[in-house]
């Protein structure tokens, strides 16, 4: 497939939304009458947005040219929308023209200062992600935390398509299955933005066939954006951890953003990051970085997992 179905899209999420609503849930009368489907009937959900049932149809069927913000505010309400969700319903119900798209197909370039940066957080890993949740960019502990996405094909480098499709990377994540919620989650938001991605396309489609976690999370057109929180990790060779993570979306760029972890201070956690630190750490110091997205990044002189 060339790019995702944009019109279906917006149709599939509508009914996913309307599917998870019952109507005590949005102060209607259940007659305890037999319901065909899922949640709010399409009239209910047209009642509460005071729409026609005949309009919002002809926007669950993709058919939502010209509507208006008005409208979308009436039947984001009516949905019980987060701010999030909210946000993927206008990408969706009203997509930039093709002068205003991006070309997310085109690799991105990280800034010299930026990998610098990286590279001088010393006891810190962080890694940039961009398009699609490509990792484009790395320091040596991200390396010895996560795996050496150095030894990866570039095409390969994707924390989406690592969860699903890297059995190491099952390991390593001790709540897997909330990670695996995560990275399709905001695939979906990206997918909301980006339809014409060609790239994101094809990597749907190699995850629907591959996985049926991924598919079923697919399916279920949730959508967020966790910035913050805590991963914890069961690394090959030091064990448990738990890291405190921050995304920072670049002022510049924001479709590039540098994910940080760091441990408490004190921690057996910290004592873990420093450990591994130290057997990253390349002998030469006038080696250079081993993060980013040169043709032949170095290795670190202990073992690492493989990407997660």
């Amino acid at each position: 497939m060339d790019q995702l179905d944009q019109r279906a899209e917006l149709g599939e999420f509508l009914r996913s939304r309307r599917a998870r609503l019952r109507p005590e849930d949005v102060g209607l009368p259940d007659y305890g009458r037999h319901r065909r489907v899922p949640g709010l009937r399409r009239e209910e959900l047209a009642q509460l947005a005071g729409v026609s049932v005949a309009y919002y149809t002809r926007l669950e069927q993709g058919n939502g040219h010209n509507v208006s913000a008005e409208v979308l505010d009436a039947i984001a309400r009516a949905l019980r929308l987060d701010d999030t969700e909210c946000t993927h319903l206008t990408h969706l119900a009203r997509p930039r023209t093709r002068k205003q798209r991006s070309r997310p197909h085109r690799p991105q370039q990280v800034r010299p200062a930026l990998r610098t940066l990286m590279d001088a957080m010393d006891g810190v890993p962080a890694y940039l992600v961009g398009h699609r949740q490509d990792v484009i960019g790395w320091n040596r502990l991200a390396a010895a935390v996560f795996g050496d996405f150095g030894a990866l094909p570039a095409s390969e480098r994707n924390l989406v398509r690592l969860v699903f499709l890297d059995p190491a990377t099952a390991e390593l994540y001790q709540d897997w299955e909330c990670r695996a919620c995560e990275v399709v989650s905001n695939l979906r938001m990206y997918a909301g933005e980006h339809p014409e991605d060609e790239q994101l396309s094809a990597l749907v489609g190699e995850l629907s066939v591959k996985n049926e976690e991924f598919r079923q999370l697919w399916a279920a057109h949730t959508v967020a954006d966790k910035t913050h929180g805590v991963k914890r990790l069961r690394h090959p060779l030091v064990g448990e951890l738990s890291l405190a993570f921050e995304t920072l979306r670049l002022p510049d760029d924001g479709e590039q953003a540098l994910v940080v972890f760091h441990a408490a201070p004190g921690s057996p956690s910290s004592d873990a990051l420093a450990l591994l630190s130290s057997w990253s750490t390349p002998a030469d110091p006038a080696a250079g970085a081993a993060g980013g997205t040169g043709p032949e990044p170095e290795t670190a002189s202990a073992p690492a997992p493989k990407p997660s």
